[in-house]
Formats: structure tokens, sequence, C-alpha cells
């Protein structure tokens, strides 16, 4: 298996070298509206902007900087195929503006938006942010009715276009069923608060890229590819800023095509996708020993399980999990200007595999667990890092 990857260094607005209907899956997440780090990108496109900011007009710059964005949730919604999804990452703002301290609700914004143009609002995920921060508490302290809460979240919209997908064909079924999460992870990611996911770290050399990026963690990126596309789909972000959506969807086996306005972020972009196969790999090893944890404890609560998976022969709770196939990264290589393929294992790895045992909780033979070896689990070693 191959996937392709192709970046634009462009604006995002129009989405122009992107046909209609052509995307499975939009993961993303814009520039916040009202977070001062962000005030420079929304004055650049838009001098009203400026004014309404320098007016000290809170209101007013919130709804301009909302009208940037606009557009792109119009090309996003042109270009995704029906029963496509939009997973939006966005917080909202806290913010003081002419001695006037208030909450500017971006979530609320974007929904507002998204429903006028057709899209399907479904339940979202509120990303509980863990923080250091030494105290909970805000405004007057200890005094009431001077105090507010802090505000330690942040959104993931979950929007479709028009009614569910449909697989209509034996090798999109096919695919659907290769793509199949693990019974445990379903009941974990699809909660709507996730509480085990910190931020991510900005490690850019460039001073003022770093202050422009608010990059999501791989993992919130990796998790929401895994639950709202299958093997071979196409991933867009319009905002890529250091390349995270692309490497989870490599590590995924899909194809991805990213718009970054930033220049100053390519290198950066370029470390991201070299250590891909990489970061891949482990966090694949990492899904196979969370599974066969989960195994252990189940049998030893003395509950049944009644599957086998076809691939890997370990078990697993529902039939729909009997063809789940992982996407081991062997490669990674540039093939143009900003275009990148990624290369899989054809067969799955053995390492994978345990050797059957009789137990009385299982209807086929029960795996054991893997025997230790110093080979990673990652499958070939071979990585092209052509960067």
């Amino acid at each position: 298996m191959q996937t392709v990857h192709q970046i634009h260094y462009a604006d995002c607005s129009g989405l122009k070298e992107i046909s209609d209907r052509s995307v499975d899956l939009v993961v993303t997440s814009p520039p916040y509206p009202m977070i001062e780090m962000w005030d420079p990108v929304f004055c650049h496109q838009s001098k009203a902007v400026s004014r309404a900011l320098q007016q000290r007009d809170g209101r007013k710059a919130f709804d301009l900087m909302h009208q940037v964005l606009d557009p792109v949730w119009d090309a996003v919604h042109r270009v995704l195929k029906p029963g496509g999804f939009a997973c939006i990452n966005i917080g909202d703002a806290t913010r003081t503006v002419n001695d006037h301290f208030a909450l500017y609700p971006n979530h609320m914004r974007i929904l507002k938006h998204a429903w006028e143009i057709g899209f399907t609002a479904l339940p979202c995920i509120l990303w509980r942010k863990q923080t250091n921060a030494p105290n909970k508490f805000m405004g007057s302290g200890m005094l009431p009715a001077g105090a507010y809460v802090t505000l330690e979240h942040e959104y993931v919209l979950i929007l479709r276009k028009g009614p569910k997908r449909e697989f209509f064909t034996e090798e999109s079924r096919q695919h659907r069923r290769r793509s199949a999460l693990f019974w445990e992870e379903r009941n974990s990611w699809f909660s709507d608060v996730w509480f085990d996911l910190k931020g991510t770290q900005q490690e850019l050399n460039n001073k003022e890229a770093r202050q422009r990026s608010g990059a999501f963690p791989f993992e919130l990126a990796y998790r929401l590819i895994n639950m709202y596309s299958v093997t071979g789909d196409l991933v867009l972000d319009p905002f890529l800023g250091t390349g995270t959506t692309l490497a989870a969807a490599i590590a995924s086996g899909r194809n991805s095509m990213g718009y970054e306005i930033d220049a100053t972020l390519k290198p950066a972009i370029q470390k991201t996708i070299a250590a891909t196969a990489e970061r891949s790999n482990q966090r694949l090893q990492r899904r196979i020993q969370d599974h066969f944890k989960f195994v252990k404890d189940r049998i030893a609560q003395g509950k049944p399980i009644k599957y086998v998976n076809q691939h890997y022969a370990f078990p697993v709770i529902t039939q729909q999990e009997k063809q789940l196939l992982f996407p081991e990264i062997e490669a990674v290589a540039t093939r143009a200007k900003n275009r990148f393929c990624a290369q899989y294992r054809d067969t799955p790895n053995p390492c994978f595999k345990w050797e059957p045992a009789a137990d009385s909780c299982f209807n086929e033979p029960l795996p054991q667990s893997p025997k230790e070896s110093s080979t990673p689990t990652g499958g070939s070693q071979k990585q092209l890092r052509l960067f």
C-alpha cells in the first residue's frame, strides 16, 4: 500500500487546488479569534480588524476575525464528499478590551456559520487541557461576585456534510473493515470529554513562527482520523501549521493534503514529516500493547472474549474487529516539490501475533504474550528521510 501527501504553501481561503466533493475528512485548527498571538494574522488579512482593535471594539473585532475564517468553512463544505466530516479544534477566548473582561465564544460563532451553510452539527468533544497553574481562581479570588472560572478546555467541533456516509462497493467496505477500532478504543475515543491529551510544546527555532503556532498534539489528529475516515481516504488540513495532521494521516494509512500560508513554518513541517515513520510505528506498537493489557485484565476478571483477529490471531471483543489491519510504515520519501509518499508493509507483522494456548475464556485458542525481541515492532526498519 502507498499513500500520497501534498502541501500547498498558500492562502487556504478558497482551496482552489481542490475539486468539489473530493475530500473525505477535514481535521484542522484555525487561528483563534481574539487570542492576541493571532491578532497579526487577522490584521494582515483585514484592515477592518486592525481598525476595530485600535478602536477597542472587542465585539466588532471578534466578528470581523470570523469573517476572515468564514470563506474557509465555505470552501471546506464545497470540497467535502457527501457524508464527509469536518473536525475543527477551536478554543474560546477571554480578553480584556477597553477595561471590559469578556468571553469570546469562537466555537459558537463557527457552529453558527457551519449551520447556515448546510453542515449537520453532531455532538462535539470537549478537550480538557491539562494545566500547570498553581491556583484555580481568577478575578477577585475568594470574594464573591467578581471572580470568574478558569478556561481550561477547547472544543473539537464535529460537522458532517449531508446524511451519513454510505459504502456501496465491496472494496470500500473492505477498507472500512480493515480500519476498525479496538472495542476499548471505541468506548474511550467516542467519549464527549477527553482528559488524557496534553498540549504540544512548541519547538520551533523561529521565534515569530513559534508565537503564531498553536499545534495540537499528534494524538488528537490521530484519533479523529481513525474515528471519521477509512484507509485510503483523503484528509485535508487548511491550517497545516507544523504538519501534525499530515503525520497522523500517514500513520493511519490515509492520503492527505495541507495548506500553510506561513512559509517560515516549512522547516518545522519537514522535520515533522521526517520523523513520521518512527513516530507512527511507535504509536502503533503502543496500541497493540494497550490492547494486550486490556485482554489480560478482562480475562483476570473472568469475562469471555469470543473472537480472534484473522491477521494477527490476537483476541478481540467484536466481529467487527476480526479484519482490523494496521498500516505499518516502511518508508517515507519525497516524490516532487512539496509532495511525498509513504510505503507500507504488504503483510501483517509477525511480531504482533500471539502463540495459541488453551483457555476457557475463548471460543478459539487464547493467544499468549508476544516473545521478547530486540527488533522494534515497526516491521522493516528501512526508512527514507530525504529532507
